[in-house]
Parts: C-alpha cells; sequence; structure tokens
C-alpha cells in the first residue's frame, strides 16, 4: 500500500492518472446532473409550504456540501504535503481552494435567493449564513496567501497552516443549526431517522449531489495537472514527455 502511495504521489505518475481519470468522472458528472435536473425541476412535486421555491435545494445544497467538504480536502492534503514534504500534496491543496471558493460563493448566492422569499430579506447573520461567510473567507485568504510569497514552498507552508487552523470552522457550519438558534432549517435528510422531504423529492438532490462530487474530480484532475506543469516546468521528465507528444 505504501508503494501504492508514494507511486502516486510522483509528479509523472500522477499527471499521467489524472488525465486518465477526467474523462471518467465528467462524463458519468454531465449525465448524472442532466437526470438530477429533469427529476428535480419536473418530476419532483411542488412542497407544500414553499411551493416551487423549494427547488433551488437542488443546487444549494450540492454546492453548500461541497464546500465543506472541497474544505476538509484541502486541509488534509495541506497537512500531507506538511508533514510529509509532499510535493504533490500541495499541489492539491492550491488546487482544492479556488474551487472550494466557487462552491462556497454559490451556495450563499442560492441561499440568500431561497431566504429572500422565506425569510423576507436576502442576509441575516444567522450561525449558519455567518459561519459559512467565514468559510469562504478562509478560501480567499488561503488563496492570498499563497499569492504573497514568490518562492511557492514558502507559499506551501504558510498556506498550509491556514488550511489547517481554519478547518475547525467546518465542524461549526455543519452543527450551527443545532447548537444554536438559527433562522435556517435543521437537515432535511438523516442516516438515522426518517427524512423531512418526501423520497420523490430527495432521490434527485442525492443524484446531483454525486454529480457535482464527479463533476469536482474532474476539474480538480484539471487543475492539478496545471499545477504539476507549474512546478515542474525545470524537469527532465517533463521535457522528456514534450518531446514524446
Amino acid at each position: 500500500m505504501w508503494l501504492w502511495f508514494y507511486q502516486l504521489a510522483s509528479p509523472p505518475h500522477a499527471y499521467r492518472l489524472l488525465g486518465l481519470w477526467r474523462p471518467w468522472l465528467l462524463w458519468p458528472a454531465i449525465a448524472l446532473m442532466v437526470i438530477g435536473v429533469y427529476g428535480g425541476l419536473v418530476m419532483a412535486p411542488a412542497d407544500y409550504q414553499q411551493k416551487d421555491a423549494f427547488r433551488i435545494i437542488y443546487v444549494h445544497v450540492p454546492s453548500a456540501s461541497l464546500s465543506l467538504m472541497v474544505y476538509v480536502m484541502m486541509a488534509v492534503a495541506a497537512a500531507i504535503g506538511l508533514i510529509w514534504r509532499m510535493k504533490l500534496a500541495h499541489a492539491v491543496a492550491a488546487s482544492c481552494a479556488p474551487l472550494g471558493a466557487w462552491f462556497t460563493v454559490l451556495a450563499l448566492v442560492t441561499g440568500s435567493i431561497w431566504g429572500k422569499p422565506m425569510w423576507g430579506t436576502w442576509w441575516e447573520w444567522d450561525p449558519r449564513l455567518t459561519s459559512e461567510l467565514i468559510l469562504l473567507f478562509l478560501y480567499l485568504g488561503y488563496m492570498a496567501l499563497r499569492a504573497s510569497f514568490d518562492d511557492i514552498q514558502r507559499a506551501d507552508r504558510a498556506s498550509a497552516i491556514l488550511a489547517i487552523v481554519g478547518v475547525v470552522n467546518v465542524p461549526i457550519v455543519k452543527y450551527s443549526v443545532e447548537w444554536w438558534n438559527s433562522l435556517h432549517q435543521g437537515p432535511s435528510i438523516s442516516v438515522t431517522s426518517k427524512s423531512a422531504i418526501a423520497g420523490s423529492m430527495v432521490w434527485p438532490l442525492l443524484v446531483l449531489l454525486l454529480a457535482f462530487v464527479l463533476y469536482f474530480g474532474a476539474i480538480l484532475c484539471n487543475r492539478v495537472r496545471g499545477e504539476i506543469l507549474l512546478r515542474e516546468r525545470n524537469t527532465a521528465w517533463l521535457a522528456e514527455s514534450s518531446l514524446k507528444s
């Protein structure tokens, strides 16, 4: 297992594998998005209280979930890079940041659009909204800190520390609606109890959540490959690869 781990951490090996994985992630993601959008916008019935306004859940929930998942992945990759000095792990962390930031922006925007008819306001300093906004600032801070260093190794180390420290905000976002009084509704889907929404509304949401994860994986493959090219631009293996192609 450790041999496989170190092989995967090799930039030439990872660059080739990521190129192979990308289409196997992208095309299923597109197919699932089409199925999920049709199920959510056409097949799912209107909510008895929110009517058709609830349908924004099919974008809001996957984007909010990805905003947390990507940050955890970024922090784990940063920790691996910091502890084991793996350049590829730092490349993964750096590639996660802008993607996670966009998912967070999408979650905040769709949440505001959803909140206007439900709460009567575009924004409220609610625990969930505020902690999600802090998550966005952490992503932006990570990227700004990286950009402030000319030396890529110093940028890796400094930004890794910020990513690891900032991960404490993830459970705050996740459990804020349970820990404090919140306008934001609680979780509608549970693995331990009956879900608060009907199955005909749940399955498109789960399909779209999987589609978002696969799409993120495909785009991450592209971004990590770009990071590898940036970091390895003066290496022999990349020169040989260019000559062969």
